[in-house]
């Protein structure tokens, strides 16, 4: 507006000008004087015009190109340390120790699943992920390789009665001990916590296996991931392809290898919740898995086969090649621990005929799901 009203002006000072006849008796000097500015008083107006045509043009991206540019020209700041740490940190709960001491012999390998307070009562979905250690096919080994992410005071509480590596991560102001009911405020800031937590692993220099608690390790993935891929996730469907970006990932399974990559990618991901307000973390990334930023960076994504690791979406068919079974496609805890318990039961009467030469059919395919299903 104020450049239409300056344009305005200029006409009216101008035709003044020239009635007051100074213009037809004026030198040749001031004759290029006024031609000079009445010739910068155009192009201010054309350079108005082209910012007003660049920030309507902006507008008309797409949200994912939109967030992608913003992210590349701003600075991105380093993951802060988890909320509940005090700047002196407490020697117990500090988390590159507890890292540490769980990684592999590459010293750089953890597992990690977060827990609250609803999924480690007794006989809920935390003994039943740990019993799933215990009976799978040379999995139980992995146990002292898992850091148990607590949300609130009483699941770490009981994940230290397990002896496990625990860490306790709560956040000011939250209370994560409930049942967070799917897409419920309570259940997206605990999911985007957990993805900042993770991009905090990452810049530590750990790789991990991210699990949800009611991911069933029934034997041991390490050999089915892919050597080259830098981010490799588990899908509620899978179409076949590795690398095909149409595949459905879920988050609740992941191997994530600690580099510039994936440290810029975790960073990336996290940012999505301001850009896509109301969204959950696999919402988020089923858009910016398209995003031309993560070729940019050169991220190797990977989709894990469900045929391997499967789930309630989408169950691996044969029992013989099966490495984990999620509960995903399933809403409610009860629910969840009716069918995770099947799936107990068939991996044991599966593994009560692992003598048998050749195992029937009934043998080597699931039950589940059931209530879910």
């Amino acid at each position: 507006m104020d450049s239409g009203g300056g344009g305005s002006n200029s006409k009216a000072g101008g035709e003044e000008f020239v009635e007051s006849g100074v213009y037809h008796h004026d030198s040749n000097h001031h004759h290029h004087r006024y031609f000079s500015s009445a010739i910068v008083k155009i192009a201010l107006l054309f350079v108005v015009a082209v910012v007003i045509c660049f920030a309507l043009n902006q507008s008309t991206y797409p949200p994912t190109q939109f967030f992608q540019r913003s992210y590349l020209y701003s600075s991105i700041p380093k993951n802060e340390p988890p909320e509940n740490q005090p700047s002196s940190v407490n020697e117990e709960n500090n988390l590159e120790r507890i890292l540490k001491k769980a990684s592999m012999k590459d010293n750089k390998t953890v597992i990690i699943t977060t827990l609250n307070a609803a999924w480690t009562e007794p006989n809920s979905i935390f003994d039943l992920f740990l019993e799933s250690f215990e009976i799978g096919n040379q999995t139980k080994s992995l146990l002292k390789h898992v850091v148990v992410v607590a949300l609130d005071q009483k699941a770490y509480s009981r994940c230290l009665e397990v002896h496990l590596h625990c860490y306790a991560l709560t956040t000011e102001g939250l209370d994560f001990s409930g049942e967070a009911h799917f897409m419920s405020e309570d259940y997206l800031k605990m999911m985007w916590r957990r993805i900042d937590f993770l991009g905090t692993v990452l810049d530590l220099g750990f790789n991990f296996v991210f699990t949800d608690a009611d991911v069933m390790w029934l034997r041991d993935p390490f050999q089915r991931f892919y050597p080259d891929g830098d981010f490799q996730i588990a899908c509620d469907h899978y179409w076949y392809n590795y690398t095909d970006l149409n595949n459905s990932p879920n988050g609740g399974f992941n191997y994530v290898k600690s580099n510039n990559r994936t440290v810029q990618f975790y960073k990336f991901w996290y940012t999505g919740k301001d850009y896509f307000p109301g969204k959950h973390d696999q919402d988020v990334l089923n858009m910016i898995k398209f995003d031309p930023f993560i070729k940019e960076i050169g991220l190797e994504m990977r989709f894990l086969d469900t045929a391997y690791f499967g789930g309630f979406c989408e169950p691996s068919k044969d029992l013989d090649l099966v490495i984990t079974m999620h509960a995903n496609c399933c809403i409610g805890l009860e629910n969840k621990i009716h069918d995770i318990k099947m799936v107990i039961d068939d991996w044991k009467n599966y593994m009560a005929n692992s003598f048998v030469e050749e195992r029937n059919s009934s043998s080597r395919t699931w039950t589940v799901p059931r209530i879910c299903g």
